[in-house]
């Protein structure tokens, strides 16, 4: 049933919260709009939990399935973001902000929410850029061979150190 669905838009109300997704049945040829209410549904409530949810609701579970799960979180995040005071303008900026990678950012001091939605980032990232065994451009057993520019030294790790007793 799924793969009859097309989806064409998505978006989410706020009063009541509730994920709204467009989309084309394709057996029946016609457009028709979801509405899920985001129940209990609070500024203390955890994203990945209501995604959760909302993937084993049996009722919205096939819509669910149209969403990526970086769309899904954004939308909920947004949500969430407007409960708790924020503008819809500063929200969408906070999304983008958590879903763009910098290689020279450090994970290791971001919080919790963020680490997780630029892990699901680089997941999907991945996913887009992986070349698979059906693709017309796959090789097996791809050799690179990289430019060695100066190779760094450090202390640690030179061979003669002759404090090392065995």
């Amino acid at each position: 049933m799924a793969d009859t669905l097309q989806l064409l838009k998505c978006g989410v109300r706020f009063n009541p919260p509730t994920l709204v997704i467009t989309y084309k049945d394709w057996k029946s040829g016609k457009m028709r709009r979801r509405s899920m209410p985001l129940r209990n549904f609070t500024k203390h409530s955890g994203i990945e939990r209501v995604c959760d949810d909302l993937k084993e609701n049996p009722r919205h579970a096939k819509f669910i399935r149209l969403l990526s799960p970086l769309q899904l979180q954004r939308l909920l995040t947004i949500v969430k973001d407007k409960i708790s005071g924020l503008s819809l303008e500063a929200s969408i900026a906070r999304n983008k902000e958590m879903d763009t990678l910098n290689p020279e950012e450090n994970l290791n001091t971001v919080d919790e929410e963020t680490l997780k939605r630029k892990k699901l980032a680089m997941n999907t990232s991945f996913e887009k850029n992986q070349k698979k065994l059906g693709d017309p451009d796959f090789e097996y057993n791809v050799e690179v061979d990289f430019e060695t520019g100066a190779i760094e030294t450090s202390g640690w790790d030179s061979e003669n150190d002759s404090d090392m007793d065995f």
